[in-house]
């Protein structure tokens, strides 16, 4: 049952395979588990903004209360009878000032959504620079089989030509086992890469959603890439999207700082009810009889003394805003290395598939040329196999070096924070996470006194921690090979 259950997937895939990498991108961005969770979590953090908001907003609540029950009085004689009392009361306060606290927890809210906004980007780099990892992949394990495939039938040639060489006594039977034994390996490196393409197809399928099929080549990416490593250098360090991420999280714990600060200092608020309350002795119906009654006030709330609970928590959130500020750094450099690393990758590989492609031009003439001289006797079958192997060799190494080249640019492209969708596919849906943040912003609950009450909280907010100046930064890491090199890309960046 497991194994009909498995072909019913692989047919299910089969029948809408993603032929380019356009395809593949579409279907991953629209469809991976893991984009669709963290947008779903961006829209849970925009939450966090409406319910700081609320903190301007005034509440509103009502309570009512029936009681009933008997009594017994003796005035010379028994009289029982019963009660009911009932009342409702409908209570509402509106903040006026409090000491800055909302006003600093919307911006701390704000900067957590910026925040989370950036995570999300920085998945989809993550999910796009995956797709072109496995469909890379792919491509290059189907073309490592061709190639393998190849090398069995030539051999397999070479092997009845030498059988036959050796009826007429033209070769020995050492040439012939030599053939059988190359052979024999061809067939092995032909399961191993079959085994390897299979691999790679199911690490397709979790990536992208379904089975690749015949894939074509990818798409340039060298007007994307930029002209200099300081060019990457300069781009990573304002666009990637976790240098983005850190910086918006100092911006949160700085602003948490300033609130709780705010906890020091007075609050203004306006209180009202409406009740009244109704029901006596004798009456068993409530809600009769009813008195009504109503209050309004001002009041003000000085605090004068938390057990140094205040206090702590000031410490505990400027040593929080200290981390975060440190981590801004922590992460910067991380990011210089990425793209340090992206970029010599990227360099070695361009050399790789330049000499690679020199090597199968000589490989595949000196084999036509040994297995020609072999024919008349110059060379021997031994000869003709080592000529042989150095040409599927050759072969192999140059599809690898033009997947690492690839794959190589596109992690050079995350690195720098501009690997986007649209520069890989068109027409999808492009996700956009102010839509969700507008809708919550504007929903009900909101008052047209909002403005009013955080334009008299902000006046009196503590400030907002300004970050210091920044660490020193240490020098770009080197690259192993100048940025000058002719083999380096040319095109300006995004």
């Amino acid at each position: 049952m497991t194994a009909l259950a498995a072909m019913a997937f692989v047919g299910a895939g089969a029948s809408a395979r993603a032929e380019t990498l356009a395809d593949a991108v579409a279907l991953a961005y629209q469809s991976n588990p893991n984009l669709q969770a963290q947008r779903a979590s961006l829209r849970a953090t925009d939450e966090v903004y409406v319910q700081a908001l609320a903190g301007f907003r005034p509440t509103a609540s009502i309570q009512g209360q029936v009681n009933a029950g008997n009594s017994t009085e003796t005035f010379g004689q028994t009289i029982t009878g019963e009660s009911t009392a009932s009342g409702a009361v409908i209570s509402l306060t509106q903040p006026i000032y409090t000491g800055g606290k909302v006003t600093s927890q919307v911006t701390a809210a704000m900067a957590q959504v910026l925040a989370a906004r950036a995570a999300l980007r920085s998945l989809e780099q993550q999910v796009l620079q995956a797709v072109v990892q496995a469909y890379c992949d792919v491509r290059r394990d189907q073309e490592s089989v061709a190639i393998s495939q190849q090398n069995v039938d030539l051999l397999k040639r070479q092997l009845d030509e030498s059988r036959a060489r050796f009826e007429v006594g033209e070769i020995t039977r050492t040439d012939v086992a030599q053939t059988e034994s190359r052979v024999a390996a061809a067939q092995a490196a032909l399961s191993t890469s079959q085994a390897q393409l299979a691999d790679s197809r199911a690490s397709y399928a979790s990536v992208v959603g379904q089975n690749p099929g015949d894939l074509a080549p990818e798409p340039s990416l060298a007007k994307y890439l930029p002209a200099s490593v300081d060019q990457a250098y300069e781009a990573a360090e304002h666009n990637n999207p976790l240098v983005v991420q850190a910086d918006y999280t100092e911006q949160e714990s700085a602003a948490k700082v300033a609130a709780a600060k705010a906890q020091m200092r007075p609050t203004v608020g306006l209180q009202g009810s409406v009740g009244g309350q109704g029901g006596a002795f004798g009456y068993a119906s409530p809600f009769v009889n009813f008195g009504y009654a109503y209050s309004a006030a001002v009041v003000a709330t000085v605090p004068l003394f938390t057990g140094g609970m205040t206090s702590s928590q000031v410490r505990q959130a400027a040593e929080n805003n200290n981390i975060d500020r440190i981590g801004i750094e922590t992460t910067r450099r991380q990011v210089l290395l990425s793209v340090s690393q992206a970029w010599n990758a990227l360099l070695g590989s361009r050399a790789e598939l330049v000499a690679n492609q020199e090597a199968v031009r000589a490989a595949n003439i000196a084999f036509e040329g040994t297995r020609q001289e072999a024919q008349v006797g110059l060379r021997t079958t031994l000869d003709v196999l080592i000529s042989e192997q150095d040409l599927g060799n050759a072969q192999l190494a140059l599809v690898n070096a033009r997947h690492d080249e690839y794959v190589a640019s596109t992690a050079l492209l995350e690195a720098m924070g501009a690997l986007f969708v649209d520069d890989l596919t068109t027409g999808v849906p492009i996700y956009d996470p102010t839509k969700n943040f507008n809708q919550v912003k504007h929903s009900w609950g909101w008052t047209p006194w909002d403005p009013i009450v955080s334009t008299i909280d902000r006046a009196g907010a503590p400030s907002v921690i300004q970050r210091p100046a920044p660490i020193p930064p240490v020098s770009a890491p080197s690259t192993t090979t100048p940025a000058s090199d002719p083999l380096a890309p040319t095109s300006t960046a995004r």
